[in-house]
């Protein structure tokens, strides 16, 4: 018997490559590409933002982060679904080297997957990648509510890192690139929990 928001209420699975370049058209690209190439300096700080606030509050308000959601705070039960987290205690997470590293991996993972949909009609990320990506959200539990935390918090944190560029069309090329890379790895997900 499988839990409300587990895999059995999954969207389909992982979209075909024709499927996948006709939803990500030459304009979508354009709009994820642009908006990459200009956080793509910054990406250390905001793959941390992503995660947690790296700020006072006062600071976050007065510079537009103040209304980001970010994935422990939508989701501060989340930290315990990192082994590297659990033994944490109350020290700034914004410290913690594994996160750090953890953050910027992830972050640029679907950034640049996101800006390679069109071109390769397909997410873009190594076989080995997402095999391992799969069987480490099953060994830690990730369910599909997981994944729209992680995209409301990827939405926000470029939302808020490229203001003057974000659009009603930008926030829809980048949610369809999401999708295709939560869906590739849900599809390991059921592949791992398979094996």
């Amino acid at each position: 018997m499988e839990a409300a928001g587990t895999e059995k209420d999954a969207s389909p699975s992982k979209p075909s490559g024709a499927t996948a370049a006709n939803a990500f058209g030459e304009e979508q690209e354009a709009l994820v590409v642009n908006a990459w190439n200009a956080m793509k300096g910054d990406s250390a700080s905001l793959a941390l933002r992503f995660f947690q606030s790296t700020e006072p509050a006062a600071i976050c308000v007065g510079s537009g982060w103040g209304k980001t959601k970010r994935i422990f705070e939508i989701a501060p039960g989340a930290k315990q679904m990192f082994s590297f987290l659990r033994d944490a205690g109350d020290a700034p997470l914004e410290n913690h080297p594994k996160l750090k590293a953890h953050a910027v991996t992830v972050f640029v993972m679907a950034c640049e997957s996101a800006t390679q949909l069109r071109n390769s009609g397909d997410v873009k990320v190594r076989e080995a990648t997402l095999k391992r990506l799969g069987a480490t959200h099953v060994k830690a539990g990730v369910a599909d509510a997981h994944f729209e935390v992680v995209k409301t918090a990827l939405l926000d944190t470029i939302r808020n890192a490229v203001p003057d560029m974000w659009t009603p069309e930008m926030q829809a090329a980048w949610e369809e690139a999401y999708d295709q890379l939560a869906a590739a790895i849900k599809e390991e997900m059921k592949n791992a929990a398979a094996a």
